[in-house]
């Protein structure tokens, strides 16, 4: 079968890595990585995927200048190898730079050709669609389209973890990425001095104790009856065995806000990891650490809104400070805020083009 794990720009390399780290052949395109694979693997990116949105199973995909023609690719592709005849299928779309830019006509028009196929085949007029879900996604980019399938469900960031926001909450798909783009490889202490509800520290510690981020969620693919359930149950037996907390050694942080660490203290103990990371009130001023060449980490307010610009800005002077008090100390920090260097004080050593929800950033490196 052919999947596409999605990714967001500037994290599609990082996913392509992931998938070839599990020994599975993948290449980049826009929007995410393409592979080949059984369910079974399927399931395995699901599991493992740090930094990649969706896995999508790809049921077919080819010209669409005309919602005729769309309608005709879809009734030509083989629905009734996947869906069963009590399935739900849910569809969704979007249109890119297409012919076809009324995203609702596209999706009415794939609800009609699915079920026109699923009738011929079945020998029947009605579908009760009280089954395990099979979420449809029809996706058109200029005049190709593509048909695809969630073996996802929810959005793999949804760790199972964080059930509380703080105010502006950092992804855990980026938050992943953003530890394992950093020079940091657990050999020195990672500190977050900004670490707000914990998502940074929560991931660097799931990267280092070789824990599956989707150790304890379900998934959409595993209610499919394509996809083997005890082949399933032993790769996440297997995931559950390959975690050790001991290997996490010294992550913490800190923070301003009280209420912000009481749902980091909530989170990390909703992770598993109680007691392996240690967060505390304090003002980033005054954060002064007695280990060696410490690694700071760290998602500062940008300062969006103009009345907190200057705010901002004698914050990432105050970091620079911070970093002058360690020396030997390395830093990686995500800002929309495009004047950070300035203010700083110094260029990064690496840039890196992320983005945060819709917003454009930069991620810098200082060693």
């Amino acid at each position: 079968m052919d999947f596409f794990a999605t990714a967001a720009l500037g994290r599609v390399g990082g996913v392509r890595r992931e998938l070839n780290h599990m020994g599975i052949e993948a290449k980049g395109e826009g929007g995410g990585a393409r592979f080949s694979a059984s369910p079974a693997q399927a399931f395995q990116a699901n599991l493992w995927l740090r930094t990649a949105d969706r896995v999508l199973l790809i049921v077919g995909e080819g010209k669409a200048l005309s919602f005729e023609d769309l309608f005709q690719l879809v009734l030509s592709l083989p629905w009734e190898d996947y869906l069963p005849q009590n399935a739900r299928f849910p569809v969704s779309g979007k249109c890119a730079r297409s012919q076809l830019m009324s995203v609702r006509d596209c999706q009415a028009i794939t609800k009609k050709a699915i079920v026109e196929r699923l009738k011929r085949h079945y020998k029947t007029q009605w579908f009760d669609e009280t089954g395990p879900e099979y979420a449809v996604d029809v996706s058109i980019h200029g005049d190709m389209a593509r048909l695809t399938l969630d073996t996802s469900g929810a959005a793999l960031n949804k760790r199972g973890y964080r059930t509380w926001n703080g105010e502006a909450p950092l992804r855990e798909t980026l938050a992943a990425a953003l530890v394992m783009l950093s020079p940091w490889r657990g050999d020195t202490p990672l500190y977050d001095p900004c670490c707000g509800t914990g998502t940074l520290l929560i991931e660097a510690a799931y990267q280092r104790s070789d824990r599956a981020p989707g150790l304890t969620r379900s998934f959409a693919c595993e209610s499919w009856p394509q996809f083997p359930r005890k082949e399933m149950e032993r790769l996440r037996q297997e995931a559950q065995a390959r975690f050790d907390p001991s290997r996490i050694g010294m992550i913490g942080g800190s923070d301003i806000d009280p209420e912000a660490l009481t749902l980091c203290k909530r989170h990390i103990k909703q992770a598993g990891l109680a007691g392996k990371i240690t967060v505390t009130p304090k003002d980033l001023r005054e954060v002064t650490l007695e280990a060696h060449k410490p690694f700071f980490l760290m998602n500062p307010p940008y300062g969006e809104r103009l009345s907190d610009r200057k705010q901002c800005e004698r914050l990432y002077r105050d970091i620079r400070a911070l970093y002058d008090r360690h020396p030997g100390a390395s830093l990686g920090v995500i800002t929309a805020h495009t004047g950070f260097e300035r203010c700083f004080g110094k260029r990064a050593v690496q840039k890196r083009r992320l983005y945060n929800g819709r917003l454009e950033c930069e991620y810098l490196i200082y060693e």
